[in-house]
């Protein structure tokens, strides 16, 4: 049991990192100011365009075939719905991104700058290097204001996203039945602490979606 739970924990947070490093680094959640950019979806004012769809796309299709392997065929693809996940992680970002705006939660240019002097990308020998900097940057065809813009919002979607963990309730299981030591159970009241904190977080934002005028060109799909 606990095995199978560590499993699939270390591939959700993977997975969730693929899309958050699309988030970060290729404009997603901005509102798209520019009329030659095809949009595969709208949320309220915001604009997702088909080039940042593609790029979680692909980072998450890399991901199941690298998982899956000599397993990920035709008919592994249609079951994982890689599509319809890479939108709606789009979205669900999105969603969270106007949810921190109408409550107030913003980034301090201090808070930045520690984040992205902390970024292991952007370090040389275990310290943030200017060079290393600019070198990742340039290969991602960002300047460092867009790039810093994009960090300012994955943070506030991460403080979003652990003010709505708060209300997740306290994992009280009766593992008394469970043949494991203090150290294994307080990891399995961990993980399901984990999934609560996830559900409510799906929660909110589904709850969200109902409010939000969502629209989604599924021909672009």
């Amino acid at each position: 049991m606990l095995k199978t739970m560590r499993y699939h924990a270390k591939y959700f947070y993977v997975l969730f990192f693929v899309v958050i490093l699309s988030f970060i680094f290729w404009g997603v959640g901005t509102v798209d100011k520019s009329s030659n950019a095809e949009t595969i979806a709208e949320v309220g004012k915001y604009k997702i365009s088909v080039r940042d769809y593609a790029r979680v796309y692909d980072g998450m299709y890399k991901f199941y075939r690298d998982l899956y392997k000599d397993k990920f065929d035709e008919e592994m693809q249609k079951k994982l719905k890689i599509k319809e996940k890479a939108i709606d992680s789009l979205i669900s970002q999105t969603v969270l991104l106007i949810a921190a705006e109408e409550n107030g939660i913003t980034v301090s240019d201090n808070e930045l700058q520690e984040a992205v002097m902390n970024e292991p990308a952007f370090m040389k020998d275990g310290v943030f290097d200017s060079g290393v900097y600019q070198n990742v940057l340039r290969f991602s065809q960002l300047s460092p204001g867009a790039y810093e813009a994009k960090k300012r919002e994955e943070l506030v979607i991460g403080k979003m996203t652990r003010l709505i963990q708060t209300s997740a309730p306290a994992a009280d299981a009766n593992l008394d039945a469970v043949s494991a030591d203090e150290q294994t159970k307080k990891m399995i009241r961990d993980a399901m602490m984990n999934a609560a904190k996830e559900k409510i977080v799906q929660a909110y934002v589904e709850g969200l979606k109902t409010k939000m005028k969502v629209k989604i060109n599924t021909q672009l799909l």
